[in-house]
C-alpha cells in the first residue's frame, strides 16, 4: 500500500475531474455517449491502481462533487453508487497482498489478492448498487409498463400503421420487467471489469503498478459459492414482483461474472493451438452476432470455479506465478 502524498492526491483529483467531464460529456448525447459512461470508471482505476486508495478515493469525491455541481446530485449519487465506488473498491482490492508464507507457499514471496474473489466483489457490488438504485427509482411493474408504452406511442409516431395487440403488449411488459434489470446487471459488470483490465495495462506499461500482471486465462474465475448465489437469482426471477426484478439483476451480475471466466477457460484451453486466432474470432462474433453461444461460455465458467493466487518474488512487479487453492 502507498502512503498518500501531495502527488497521490493531486493524481486522485485530476483523476476525478477527468471522470466528472467523461460524464458531462453524456448530456451532448452524440453516438459517443455510450463509450464516454464506459471510459468514467478508467481514471479512478488507474489513480487507485497506480497511486494507492487515497488517490482512488479523492477521485471518487472530486467527481462526485462535479457531478452534483454541474448536472443533479441525484445522478452524482447514482454514478458514485454504480460506478465510481465499485471502481475504487476493485483498485484497493488489486492491490492487496501478504508473505505467501501465511498462505504456504514460499518464503520471500507475496501472495495478491485473488482475481476470483476482484470478480466477486465486483458482482456483489453491481448487485447492490442496482438493487438499491431501484429501490430509490422504484422501479417495479407499473415503470416498465409505462416505459414500454412510451415506446408503443414513439413507434406509432413515426408508422402510424404500427399496431400492437394488447397480448402482444403484455408480452413486452412483462419480458421488459425481467429483461431490463438482467440486461443492466450484465452489462455494467462488463463495462467494469473492462475497465479494470484496460487500467491495470496502462498501470504496468507506465511502471507504476504495484501489482504484478498475471495470467488471467488461468486465474480469472468465479467463486464457487457464487454458484448458488447465481441459483438463487434463477429461483428469485419467477416467483414475479419485487423479488423477481432482485433475482433478474443476480442473474445478469453473476452470469456476467460466469461468462468472463468462460472466456478466461476457452482462452487457456485453446493456448498453444495453431488454430487459436480464428477459432477465438469465430467464438467472440458468434457471441456478438447470435447471442446464444454465449450459454455456452457461461456453463464452462460454471463448470470451473477454480480457485488461484498470484504469486510474485517480494519487492519486484515482474509477471507472477499461480498456485491453486
Amino acid at each position: 500500500m502507498k502512503t498518500p502524498n501531495a502527488t497521490s492526491l493531486l493524481t486522485g483529483a485530476l483523476a476525478g475531474v477527468t471522470a466528472a467531464l467523461l460524464l458531462l460529456g453524456v448530456n451532448a448525447q452524440s453516438y459517443f455517449a455510450i463509450l464516454f459512461v464506459a471510459a468514467a470508471a478508467l481514471p479512478v482505476l488507474i489513480a487507485g491502481l497506480g497511486w494507492g486508495n487515497a488517490a482512488a478515493a479523492v477521485a471518487v469525491v472530486v467527481a462526485g462533487l462535479g457531478l452534483a455541481m454541474f448536472a443533479s446530485p441525484l445522478s452524482a449519487l447514482f454514478v458514485v453508487i454504480i460506478m465510481l465506488a465499485p471502481a475504487a473498491w476493485l483498485s484497493h482490492l488489486a492491490n492487496l497482498a501478504r508473505p505467501a508464507s501465511e498462505l504456504g507457499g514460499p518464503d520471500g514471496a507475496l501472495a495478491w489478492y485473488p482475481l476470483s474473489d476482484i470478480l466477486s466483489h465486483l458482482v456483489l457490488l453491481v448487485t447492490g448498487a442496482a438493487i438499491i438504485i431501484g429501490a430509490i427509482t422504484g422501479y417495479d411493474d407499473s415503470l416498465a409498463s409505462l416505459v414500454v408504452d412510451q415506446v408503443v406511442i414513439a413507434m406509432k409516431a413515426q408508422d402510424p400503421q404500427y399496431n400492437l395487440s394488447p397480448e402482444v403488449i403484455e408480452q413486452l411488459k412483462s419480458a421488459f420487467h425481467i429483461g431490463w434489470p438482467l440486461l443492466f446487471g450484465t452489462l455494467w459488470v462488463m463495462i467494469l471489469f473492462t475497465a479494470y483490465y484496460v487500467a491495470s495495462r496502462i498501470v504496468q506499461m507506465s511502471g507504476k503498478n504495484l501489482r504484478p500482471r498475471e495470467d488471467m486465462p488461468s486465474t480469472l474465475r468465479m467463486h464457487r459459492y457464487s454458484i448458488f448465489a447465481f441459483l438463487g437469482g434463477l429461483v428469485l426471477a419467477f416467483m414475479g414482483g419485487s423479488l423477481a426484478t432482485i433475482g433478474a439483476v443476480i442473474c445478469g451480475t453473476f452470469g456476467a461474472g460466469f461468462l468472463l471466466a468462460g472466456f478466461a477457460v476457452f482462452h487457456f484451453r485453446t493456448r498453444g493451438k495453431s488454430w487459436r486466432l480464428p477459432v477465438l474470432w469465430i467464438g467472440y462474433m458468434s457471441v456478438l452476432i447470435f447471442q446464444v453461444p454465449a450459454f455456452f461460455f457461461l456453463l464452462s465458467g460454471l463448470m470451473d470455479t477454480r480457485r488461484a493466487i498470484a504469486l510474485s518474488p517480494a519487492g519486484k512487479t515482474t509477471d507472477t506465478e499461480t498456485k491453486d487453492l
